[in-house]
């Protein structure tokens, strides 16, 4: 049964003594298993062992989905709730809307002053994102160029000292120690120069082979998705990404390694044992994949079983998500206040 902690309340000395974290998420759509084994499960962990921030990031979504303000809102309040399913405690750990804590735009606006714009040229993320932009031919706006800079604010705003992430994010946090250097040397020490922590999978592949799961190729399990559509999205799963060694027959001796459906045994199946016996018959053509599926629909649905009925227990409060975020936000937002303080303070824009 899920216990709701009162929301309000003084966060305790036991945390506020602890090394500080700011991590987050774009709202974009619903969380999936990528984001689980990317962020979720490194943050369930780290949020009994440093004072965490988790932030919903609505400012960057404005960047590439400023046209879907339906799509973001909904979606602010969908990853407030899939984050509290999986067990992240807002009491411990606040759940922060960017929108709702100013000093983050004011702090990316500093950083944009000070940041020489060869600096995000050269980012490989940025320039592998603005390429898939150009490709559906969508217009690059300077707040989606900017946004490696709005990250660097929200994870230098709370002096954050690490920082968990996707290895996808990795060139993200060097530029915010970069940024954090810069600033340091020009106007005292502000800011830590933070570490990244990669999570337990660095990337989980799509259901289709796909480097990266997306909703937009359809080839994602969702942390909302219900056990019938496991089901059918595991039995359309690709066992081959190459294309070049179809399995025709449960007969054929098939290949493991890099198969999407055996990843995702690694992943999510605890039982080793029924694992190493599905990989050695599948390598010599004595088990279908259908099997294999089978199996591996069986984990995820047990894995998923737990997420399901806390979320269930979620929406009979209406409202709770929402307010979830407005005390995070308030939280955090006193921190915030300290800091650009400080920040005016090193940079002479106090006018007294």
């Amino acid at each position: 049964m899920v216990f709701f902690v009162p929301v309000r309340g003084r966060q305790s000395e036991e945390y506020v003594a602890r090394q500080r974290i700011l991590t987050g998420m774009r709202p974009t759509g619903p969380l999936h298993l990528g984001h689980y084994v990317g962020a979720l499960e490194n943050w369930l962990e780290l949020q009994h062992e440093y004072d965490c921030y988790f932030l919903i990031a609505d400012y960057q979504a404005l960047g590439d989905h400023l046209d879907e303000i339906e799509r973001i809102r909904r979606s602010v309040i969908d990853v407030a709730v899939d984050w509290l399913s999986v067990g992240l405690d807002p009491e411990r750990s606040p759940f922060v809307v960017q929108g709702y804590v100013p000093e983050h735009a004011e702090l990316t606006l500093y950083f944009s002053m000070l940041t020489p714009k060869s600096w995000l040229d050269r980012n490989p993320t940025l320039k592998s994102e603005m390429q898939q932009l150009e490709d559906s031919h969508e217009t690059i706006t300077m707040g989606f160029f900017n946004y490696p800079l709005s990250q660097a604010a929200d994870i230098l705003l709370p002096k954050a000292n690490l920082v968990p992430v996707g290895e996808d994010q990795l060139p993200h946090i060097e530029l915010t120690r970069e940024i954090a250097r810069r600033f340091n040397r020009q106007y005292g020490e502000i800011f830590p120069e933070p570490q990244a922590k990669v999570g337990r999978v660095p990337r989980l592949l799509g259901l289709d082979g796909q480097a990266k799961m997306s909703k937009s190729l359809d080839n994602a399990i969702y942390l909302s998705d219900d056990a019938k559509t496991v089901q059918k999205k595991v039995r359309r799963m690709v066992t081959d990404i190459t294309g070049q060694n179809p399995r025709l027959s449960p007969t054929d001796p098939g290949i493991v390694e890099n198969n999407p459906v055996f990843l995702y045994h690694d992943v999510f199946n605890p039982d080793v044992e029924e694992v190493k016996d599905l990989k050695e018959r599948y390598e010599r053509g004595k088990v279908s994949d259908g099997e294999v599926k089978d199996k591996l629909v069986a984990a995820l649905n047990a894995f998923l079983d737990p997420i399901r009925e806390r979320r269930a227990q979620i929406l009979e409060r209406p409202g709770y998500a929402a307010e979830v975020l407005e005390e995070g936000s308030r939280r955090e937002r006193v921190i915030a206040q300290e800091t650009i303080a400080e920040v005016r303070e090193a940079m002479r824009l106090v006018y007294t």
